[in-house]
């Protein structure tokens, strides 16, 4: 049974934390003199009225159970959303309804697909909204969130345990606080050596501040139409490039190399795989371009592999309009796309652990076949897998081509072109951004219809909150009724 009051509690905790950042944003536009002040005003003093109220009059819960977790993680991340697109709705301009739904979700979600023509005409305390958007949901709000309640009993295990994959565990065996607490801090530190990096290789305070959230939250908001493209500094692609990569690898291997333990990146056989993969597509990318003379060797390989790194780590900035590209690099560039970063990152998709998993059970079950009789067991970087993992992996894998699947059904019955229908559905769905057709590098969502906006939104969460909690969630309340 769940408790309403329990949920809501801490539902106003993560408004209480979107209220914060609402008034920065606000600040900054006060500064500035700017017309965002009164909608980011507007939207603090929504998020912070709906989430000061659970924690005046519902008295104190001290457990929490697995389902009560869940609907705290579903529903977080909805309210979150459709707070988060307040400012965006009552500036006006480019964001309608569906627009400002759209661009909100988007931001929380570090998707980075827009819906904007003109990034640069948005006033400072919007785009410092905008870039906030993908630094609270980089990590996950829920996330932030634990790292700050009071210690009660079961609390922060049954919400972690709905916030974060089971495969992303493996090797972890530490209290929910403790890896929240460890997450928060490589993300922060992420962001801080970035931020000043970009700073000495030319850019302003405000966007390497905006870029920094963008790009170690893997979300790909910039605040220049041309994105990246913009600063035509190989300095800075190749600062971005490192952030992008390092941020889609799992966080926990990242602290044992810092603190110089046997599992680290540099010994993880997921780790070497995964960068291995994403260096030989940037090698056929490159090679292709040259060999199309789309341009010269050096030109190809500095545009695939920022691209590469780009969707194959969801970030989704660009340095180049990818459309003309050949089909054999874009078909790369949409395996990416599915594939995407590592559990246990700020990258989203399908995840690469999950593919890796895969190969090695179907290499498990050809030996099966040959030999019915032998016993087999699978490893992943010393631990051993369970065939439970193994199967929840296969459903996974499973339920993540039919949704994107269908999505570009229900897209193309809206008479969007094919190439478009196909990559908008998966780029949304695996949070990495733009796709290919008129969702391009350089291009953006505005010219889809509303209705595809709202379905893409949907998408957007789905992928985020990695679909079987979403069904787990609806089974819930299918029950309850």
């Amino acid at each position: 049974m769940l408790r309403t009051k329990a949920i809501l509690k801490y539902l106003g905790f993560i408004l209480l934390f979107n209220a914060l950042f609402l008034c920065i944003s606000a600040s900054i536009s006060l500064f500035l003199h700017e017309d965002s002040f009164i909608p980011l005003l507007y939207g603090a003093l929504v998020c912070a009225v709906l989430g000061i109220f659970p924690q005046l009059f519902v008295e104190r819960i001290d457990d929490i159970s697995f389902h009560e977790g869940m609907a705290i993680s579903v529903l977080g991340w909805i309210l979150t959303c459709l707070t988060g697109m307040i400012p965006y709705f009552m500036w006006g301009g480019e964001f309608t309804l569906a627009n400002a739904l759209f661009e909100s979700v988007s931001g929380f979600t570090t998707t980075g697909a827009s819906i904007l023509n003109n990034v640069e005409i948005l006033p400072k305390g919007l785009l410092f909204w905008r870039a906030a958007t993908h630094f609270i949901g980089g990590i996950g709000i829920i996330l932030f969130v634990l790292a700050i309640l009071p210690e009660k009993k079961g609390i922060r295990s049954s919400i972690y345990h709905t916030e974060v994959s089971g495969l992303s565990m493996l090797n972890f065996r530490m209290k929910a606080k403790e890896i929240a607490n460890i997450l928060v801090v490589i993300y922060l530190s992420l962001i801080a050596i970035e931020i000043i990096l970009l700073k000495i290789f030319g850019m302003n305070w405000f966007d390497a501040l905006c870029h920094s959230f963008a790009t170690v939250a893997t979300g790909g908001f910039s605040t220049k139409n041309l994105s990246i493209a913009y600063y035509n500094n190989v300095g800075i692609e190749i600062i971005i490039m490192f952030f992008m990569l390092i941020s889609s690898i799992h966080f926990g291997l990242i602290y044992n190399t810092v603190r110089g333990r046997k599992l680290n990146i540099f010994t993880s056989s997921v780790v070497r795989s995964y960068v291995m993969i994403i260096f030989i597509g940037i090698i056929l990318v490159a090679a292709q371009l040259t060999f199309e003379k789309v341009y010269s060797f050096g030109e190809s390989l500095r545009y695939a592999a920022f691209q590469v790194i780009s969707l194959g780590t969801t970030t989704g900035f660009a340095i180049v309009d990818t459309p003309t590209w050949p089909i054999f690099a874009i078909l790369i560039q949409m395996y990416f796309t599915i594939q995407c970063g590592m559990v246990g990152s700020t990258s989203g998709g399908l995840k690469f652990d999950r593919i890796y998993l895969f190969f090695k059970s179907l290499i498990k079950q050809i030996r099966l076949a040959k030999h019915p009789q032998g016993i087999y067991a699978i490893k992943v970087d010393g631990t051993l897998i369970d065939n439970d993992m193994e199967l929840q992996t296969a459903v996974f894998i499973l339920l993540y081509i039919i949704t994107f699947f269908v999505t570009t059904l229900m897209l193309t019955a809206m008479n969007i072109d094919g190439i478009t229908a196909f990559s908008a559905a998966i780029t949304t769905l695996g949070n990495a951004g733009p796709g290919f057709g008129r969702v391009s590098s350089l291009g953006n969502y505005s010219g889809l219809p509303d209705a595809a906006k709202y379905i893409l939104s949907g998408n957007m969460l789905l992928g985020r909150l990695e679909i079987m909690n979403v069904i787990v969630f609806l089974t819930m309340l299918s029950r309850k009724h």
